[in-house]
């Protein structure tokens, strides 16, 4: 543990909570080695010392103890300064500790102030220190990675001295992962301090200064709703983690000291290096460890999202140098026991205990790295919220432009200061409504409440619009298009002659004893726990089909090298023909996705040792002594794997009595084997999964499936699905690293289904097609390929990666990173990308993706943005439509805010050019009842069942709606300036007179008039006039008629008509408009600072309404939202697509040789080569822009 002291500790190591411990209460041995650990330099008596003399991280070290007189001092000085005293000392640690502390020798010290270069950084709870000799930042709470597991066994085989346990307690900290509950102060504050809302403090602040209470009250109420409904989310996420993690700080393990032997010690204060000794079952792992002596078997739920049994085999100590990880082919992590992982069973080696090194703490570990993928979520650079900033800042301009306006207008007319400048603030508070945002969010509040009725569960809501926006999408194979059982179709044996007859099990027969008998009763990784048999599926499938029982040996069973209480199977009473009495599972080389295989030691009771294995064909078949492995064994296994069935093999060998098992190498072990045969399993489509395919498909998103399973049996549950259709090719794609003198190659292959020719490649075995016409290349085809061929194309033909996953559909035997990597080639290429999952080996890539969607509701999904009850892939499309209304929804919503603020902005400035506004009352009417009404109402549209073969706009600014909002703004202007000119024409204007209703006038009839009207009304002169009452009509109305236009329904929304409640509140609205207009009441007149005018102008404002409405509407719906004419102009302009996968499309649709099919490329060929990059500003985080 080489590491240096933070600024943070470096304050003052007494009493540092970042520590762990308090300086002066280490033993004084303790503090020499501290001293001579970090700082490896010497100092000198006195009070000040240099360290590192002369080097580049040299310090000085400063001696100083507390007394008590100045203690007391200081805090009488807090209490009189009202905690100013300590808040100061806070942010002044130095002053802290020169106030409470006198200077003394470096000898009686109980607390030292370092002046030092030394660097440290927190990033995301993980705690990285400046490394001087290596120039870089290095993590510290973590076991060295360099380590061989020699060195591990020979350092930590004993545990660590008490005096190593404080040192590293003082670098790396408590073993905790805090998630503390945000207090809600906290909450409010951050929430209060959002630029939104001091936006909306200051609105409310000039309303307030212009007695508009009543709209100022409405805000304020409307503020307060929206921050408790954040803060209580907010609060509830957090409480909802602390619980997560709760449980994970207070657990009680035993630690073998060097010298103090075994303790019970609480679980914060274990440290990288300490030695675990875990007795009993259901223990629930506080850290990360790798286990060295002992093996256990756990449940990986909590990381995997799958409550199956796995079972860790303890380190082997070999005499390499190399690091532990990267010793053996193998998959380390088959070693290593998980922070949040429980320990089902632990089973003692010969020493009689299980031992593990501590290897990482905190949020260093396996779970505080789930926990912090949930704190700290990959941040999304969606252009729809940097355009709404854009937008915004362009309604401030014109804000600006109206402020000018008004100072220049109001100046001349000789208005007071205070006059000027409450009207020009105004302006900004009306081009810029302070509701913008929040009505924004209210369709994805709805979609969101959809989905949670549905059964799908969003902890991201902002990523609701992203679903609106995909256009690929992933699918894992088993749990998710198939079943998740597995059931035993058959068992295929061979002999020297080759495969025989399949034993069905639909028969009832039992398999008759032999060593595939054996094999599929000993081969597994399943336990007994309280009786019950658990672990995999397909594991639990083969045992039960021998009808054999498991059990435990007695404390008198013994055999050399071997544990008592070792599994032990056997045949049933009623089976016959079985010589042997049962079966002990000695040793486990576990299976891993890595390597596709697994192993076991067993031991006939009274008989031979044995090896057997179990695993994928392929692998399997390449352990075998070749002359074992039936010449038919590729259309043998082809017959099957087109089916769709899953295959496993199996093989064994016999092993010398003598060896010690635990001596035994697992490639001792799996060498020389002797091919037994094939067991046969079927995993069948779940009900939904075609249907649903062919809707996304139909839709014109891309369906892509990842498995780790078999690529024969991907190729055919691809096709049984309809994710490649009848008519589609599907091509081959392998690709071969470097070997010896020849480089890396890549090959090109049809497959073929009908015609079954034998291609003998180890990897996969496919039949293929020899000769293929030139029609091979015509028409739409898929690729096909497996893990291996994807990182050895990602490794040496990276310029052929892009031009692959254009067509790529089909990926096997991917292992979880190199899924999460997929993913995210897919997103370079500008596609969003969604991941849908079980939970079982996606957790990774389901993170990876925009919109990561996990189908099961173990801990491992809550990284997962969405989560869905239903456990089938209909949650996709649902989800899709509710993201594209959710998106539409937003764009309606944040046309409608700006064309409302436009149009009462337009009508403000006309009336400020008459020194005149409209009043308190006017202004209430149309931000409370109407708009506040129509932004809560718009949004209820649900989603239009059906996906149609397009996406809406992902962008605001985007030509079709820039020129709605731009051209409906002009035709506001446009009324709003004919009926400000036209009244002012009318014969009966004047501004002498308060109604126009009593005025006998020769050009005007008496059936123009209003006899009922008064002559005069009592009014506020300051914004009663003609111009005024013509504005405010025209303007209202507008608003109801712009929202009418604006509600869109299909393709993506239901109609307009479906939302009852929007429908039935414009026309209440527009009813209480008309009658405001037509009725002649004075007293509503007088409250609203209305003019009584003759009813033949009143006509005349309808009609310019209707005009307007007629117009917007046409205009909308045949230029606007037509998708026909808008891809007719981009033809003739000649516009294409800048994503980057369309660029591919075109690319490759004009070159005649893609694919290049029957052909071998090589790496060092020029065509090769590895100098294409390509980014993708969608993936890229960009936090500052979001």
């Amino acid at each position: 543990m080489s590491s240096f002291p933070s600024a943070e500790e470096v304050r003052w190591l007494s009493g540092s909570a970042s520590w762990g411990s308090s300086w002066k209460h280490l033993p004084g041995k303790v503090r020499k080695e501290v001293w001579n650990h970090f700082f490896m330099g010497h100092f000198e008596k006195g009070q000040h010392a240099l360290l590192n003399e002369g080097e580049e991280n040299e310090m000085e070290i400063f001696g100083y103890r507390t007394q008590g007189c100045r203690k007391s001092l200081c805090l009488a000085g807090s209490i009189f300064s009202f905690g100013i005293l300590p808040l100061v000392f806070y942010w002044r640690p130095a002053w802290h500790v020169w106030a409470h502390c006198v200077p003394c020798s470096l000898q009686e010290a109980d607390t030292v102030l370092l002046r030092t270069t030394v660097r440290c950084i927190k990033v995301q709870k993980i705690r990285y220190v400046w490394n001087y000799l290596e120039g870089q930042f290095q993590k510290i709470g973590s076991l060295e990675d360099w380590l061989s597991s020699a060195k591990i066994h020979q350092k930590f085989g004993s545990g660590l001295t008490r005096e190593e346990q404080e040192i590293r307690r003082l670098i790396c900290g408590p073993n905790t992962i805090d998630v503390e509950v945000t207090p809600i102060w906290k909450l409010l504050i951050k929430e209060v301090l959002n630029p939104f809302y001091i936006f909306q403090l200051f609105s409310v602040c000039l309303w307030f200064s212009e007695d508009y209470k009543e709209y100022a009250f409405a805000i304020i109420i409307m503020s307060i709703i929206s921050i408790s409904l954040t803060v209580y989310d907010l609060r509830e996420q957090s409480v909802k983690l602390h619980h997560l993690v709760e449980s994970h700080n207070s657990i009680t393990v035993s630690v073998c000291g060097r010298k103090a032997g075994v303790q019970e010690l609480e679980s914060h204060v274990l440290v990288p290096g300490d030695l675990l000794i875990l007795t009993g079952n259901k223990v629930l792992m506080p850290c990360d460890a790798v286990l060295i002596e002992g093996s256990c078997v756990v449940d990986e739920g909590m990381l995997t999202g799958e409550s199956i049994p796995v079972t860790k085999t303890p380190l082997p100590k070999m005499d390499s140098s190399v690091p532990w990880k990267t010793q053996s082919e193998a998959d380390y992590k088959r070693h290593v026991l998980f922070c949040g992982t429980e320990v089902i069973q632990a089973k003692a080696a010969c020493s009689g205990t299980v031992r593990a090194v501590v290897l990482q703490t905190g949020f260093n570990t396996a779970k505080g790295d789930l926990v912090r993928s949930i704190l700290y979520p990959k941040p999304m650079n969606f252009k729809l919220y940097r355009d709404a900033i854009r937008f915004l800042l362009c309604l401030v301009g014109t804000a600006t432009v109206g402020m000018i306006y008004t100072l220049c207008v109001y100046v001349l007319s000789g208005e007071p200061p205070e006059e000027v400048m409450r009207k020009a603030l105004d302006v900004i508070t009306i081009a810029v409504p302070p509701a913008l945002p929040a009505a924004l969010t209210t369709g994805i509040i709805y979609a969101q409440r959809r989905l949670k009725k549905s059964g799908i569960f969003c902890i991201s809501p902002q990523r609701i619009n992203v679903c609106g926006q995909l256009n690929l999408v992933c699918f894992d194979k088993t749990g998710t298009l198939t079943r998740d059982g597995l059931d035993l179709w058959g068992v295929v044996s061979c002999d020297r002659n080759g495969f025989q007859e399949v034993h069905s099990f639909a028969s009832g027969q039992a398999v008759p004893w032999g060593p595939l008998c054996a094999a599929m009763a000993s081969c597994h990784s399943l336990i007994l726990l309280d009786g019950t048999i658990q672990g995999d599926p397909l594991d639990l499938k083969m045992f039960e089909a021998t009808t054999w029982e498991m059990a435990f040996s007695g404390d008198d069973f013994s055999i050399k090298g071997v544990p008592a209480h070792a599994t032990v199977v056997k045949p049933c009473r009623t089976a016959s023909q079985v010589p042997v009495e049962g079966i002990a599972i000695l040793h486990q080389f576990p299976f891993s996705s890595a390597l596709q295989r697994m192993t076991v030691i067993v031991q006939e009771m009274g008989g031979d040792r044995l090896a057997f294995m179990k695993g994928a064909p392929e692998r399997v078949a390449s352990f075998c002594q070749p002359e074992t492995v039936p010449t038919s064994f590729v259309s043998e296994l082809q017959i099957y794997t087109t089916q769709g069935f899953r295959v496993i093999a199996l093989a064994y060998k016999k092993l010398e009595n003598d060896h010690h098992t635990t001596a035994l190498t697992r490639e001792t072990v799996e060498s020389d084997l002797i091919f037994l045969g094939l067991l046969i399993l079927e995993n069948r489509l779940k009900e939904e999964t075609k249907p649903v395919l062919e809707e996304l498909i139909s839709a014109q998103i891309r369906t892509v499936m990842i498995t780790g399973d078999n690529l024969q049996t991907a190729i055919t549950v691809a096709r049984k699905s309809g994710m490649v259709s009848e008519n589609q090719k599907v091509i081959l794609i392998e690709a071969n690293e470097t070997n010896g003198s020849s480089s890396a190659s890549i090959s090109w292959t049809l497959v073929e289904e009908k015609t079954h020719i034998t291609y003998g490649n180890q990897d996969n075995y496919i039949n293929i097609r020899d000769e293929v016409s030139d029609n091979g290349r015509e028409g739409s085809y898929h690729f096909a390929l497996t893990g291996k061929s994807f990182h050895v194309i990602s490794q040496h033909f990276s310029s052929l990666l892009p031009k692959i996953l254009i067509n790529g559909t089909i990926f096997a035997r991917m292992s979880p990173g190199q899924k999460s990597s997929l993913v995210e080639e897919f997103q370079k290429l500008d596609y969003f990308v969604g991941m849908c999952g079980d939970g079982a080996n996606d957790c990774g890539a389901l993170k990876m993706a925009h919109v990561g969607i996990s189908l099961s509701e173990q801990e491992a999904s809550v990284a997962s943005p969405f989560t869905s009850k239903t456990p089938n892939i209909e949650c996709v499309p649902h989800l899709i439509k509710e993201g594209r209304a959710a998106l539409v929804t937003s764009f309606c919503m944040f046309k409608y805010m700006a064309l409302y603020s436009m149009i009462q902005y337009v009508g403000v400035l006309l009336l400020y050019w008459e020194t005149n506004s409209l009043s308190n009352y006017q202004f209430l009417f149309q931000d409370l009842a109407i708009t506040t009404l129509i932004g809560v109402t718009m949004n209820l549209n649900g989603a239009y069942p059906k996906l149609v073969p397009f996406r809406p706009a992902g962008r605001l600014i985007s030509p079709p709606l820039l020129l709605s909002v731009i051209f409906n703004i002009l035709l506001s202007l446009a009324m709003h300036i004919a009926g400000f000119i036209l009244v002012q024409r009318q014969p009966w204007y004047s501004v002498e007179i308060h109604s126009a209703c009593t005025v006998q006038n020769e050009s005007i009839s008496d059936l123009t008039m209003s006899p009922a009207a008064p002559e005069k009304m009592e009014s506020n002169s300051a914004f009663t006039s003609f111009e005024n009452t013509t504005i405010w009509f025209l303007g209202t109305i507008n608003c109801i008629i712009v929202a009418l236009v604006f509600s869109k329904g299909k393709p993506f929304r239901q109609p307009t008509y479906t939302n009852y409640v929007f429908v039935l509140v414009l026309i209440i609205q527009l009813g209480v408009c008309l009658f405001i207009l037509f009725a002649d009441i004075p007293e509503l007149y007088r409250r609203l600072d209305l003019l009584c005018t003759p009813i033949l102008w009143r006509v005349s404002i309808v009609i310019m309404l209707s005009l307007n409405f007629i117009v917007s509407l046409v205009a909308e719906e045949a230029v606007i939202e037509n998708r026909a004419l808008w891809m007719m102009i981009k033809r003739c302009f000649g516009y294409q697509s800048k994503s980057q996968y369309r660029i591919w499309q075109r690319d490759l649709a004009g070159d005649p040789s893609w694919p290049p099919l029957n052909q071998t490329s090589h790496s060092d060929m020029p065509e090769c080569g590895r100098g294409v990059s390509y980014s993708n500003p969608v993936f890229e985080s960009n936090e500052e822009q979001l």
